[in-house]
């Protein structure tokens, strides 16, 4: 119940648009694997499931399931189903006939039909849910009587289009799980649309960011987060910490001074040094482990967790102040006036190249609001 998911090229430019909704998309889901598409609103994220499924035309490329190219064939001819926010259920059919209706149209006898859908309805956990109807049921268990029809329909391909954002909180880390245990027990291949980037963390294997219609960059979490690709990758997935300078030989220069890179570079150009707020560690002034001093200026609680902003004066000359920003446990959040030393861990700095309008001061960002001069 899986194949391979290859999207070559695809593109869409809707008609009275100045620009393509998606240009030159390229993108590979393996059999069984879960890739995430993840991307601001108007990013053009539903638009590929929409390609995808067959319910819209491309302008451009191809789409292909396990080797097959799916240009011309009809939606119910693409062995994919779509999933969508609202579960869009049958309300004159029950739950057990809702997850059974996709064998049903293919002209599996009922009682087989039905058969095969408790074992799906078993699977998500409402085995006792059968002769319910969808309006007697929470948003969480249409849910999963959606995603039980999908698996039902043994397509070789599941599109999500933000499945769970409806949800509250509490239900959709609930769905989350059941997504991952289904993903254990019958392997599926799933293509999902998100703008959460915790939700991409948690269920994806690979993460594929889509901005403007273009893939900025795909790769796993942890290599986005720490690598981005770009100023733009790094500002959307929420990266705080961005200081225009120049890097030569193995160093970046900036206002905070020179700070080693883990990586040699050839030559000199302008460049941000970019690191993750959940990476800079804050210690008690003095410590020889510290690459940086300065002071708390601001320290914002975020429940088990705190936003630390550090203000750092000196670098190159005593007139250079730049701010850097720490993500900390809340119980070890330090107060707005301490003194403390500031940690860059050397494997954790990462340099991104800087156009010539974007070297100046005020150039980069840390946070809404906070410019970090090249001094």
């Amino acid at each position: 119940m899986s194949a391979p998911l290859s999207i070559r090229g695809l593109t869409r430019h809707f008609p009275g648009s100045a620009t393509p909704t998606v240009e030159g998309l390229d993108l590979e889901v393996p059999a069984g694997g879960c890739v995430a598409l993840l991307g601001p609103s108007g990013s053009g994220k539903s638009t590929v499931l929409r390609l995808v499924a067959g319910l819209d035309t491309p302008d451009g490329g191809d789409v292909a399931v396990d080797g097959r190219s799916l240009a011309g064939v009809p939606t119910e001819g693409r062995r994919t189903v779509l999933v969508f926010q609202k579960p869009r259920l049958f309300p004159h059919l029950d739950v057990l006939d809702n997850v059974a209706f996709p064998l049903a149209v293919t002209g599996l006898r009922r009682r087989e039909a039905r058969r095969d859908a408790t074992r799906f309805l078993e699977l998500v956990g409402l085995g006792d849910f059968s002769r319910r109807r969808p309006g007697t049921l929470s948003g969480g268990q249409e849910q999963r009587v959606a995603l039980a029809r999908a698996l039902a329909a043994r397509a070789d391909v599941i599109l999500l289009d933000e499945p769970f954002s409806a949800l509250d909180p509490a239900v959709r880390a609930e769905m989350h799980t059941l997504l991952t245990e289904l993903r254990a027990a019958v392997e599926p291949t799933i293509l999902l649309v998100t703008h959460d980037r915790h939700e991409a963390a948690v269920l994806a294997d690979t993460v594929a960011v889509l901005l403007d219609g273009r893939i900025a960059q795909h790769d796993t979490v942890s290599v986005l987060h720490a690598q981005p690709s770009s100023l733009a990758v790094n500002a959307f997935l929420g990266g705080r910490n961005v200081i225009p300078g120049h890097v030569s030989r193995g160093f970046h220069r900036s206002a905070l001074g020179v700070l080693e890179l883990p990586r040699v570079t050839a030559g000199e150009s302008p460049a941000a040094l970019v690191i993750r707020q959940e990476s800079v560690r804050l210690t008690a002034r003095g410590d020889s482990a510290a690459d940086l001093t300065g002071t708390v200026v601001s320290a914002v609680d975020q429940g088990p967790r705190a936003l630390v902003e550090v203000e750092i004066q000196g670098g190159p000359s005593e007139t250079s102040i730049s701010l850097i920003v720490a993500e900390v446990g809340g119980w070890a959040a330090p107060h707005v006036g301490d003194a403390v030393g500031v940690v860059l861990p050397l494997e954790q700095r990462h340099v991104l190249a800087l156009g010539q309008d974007d070297a100046g001061p005020g150039a980069a960002v840390a946070a809404p609001g906070i410019s970090l001069g090249a001094g």
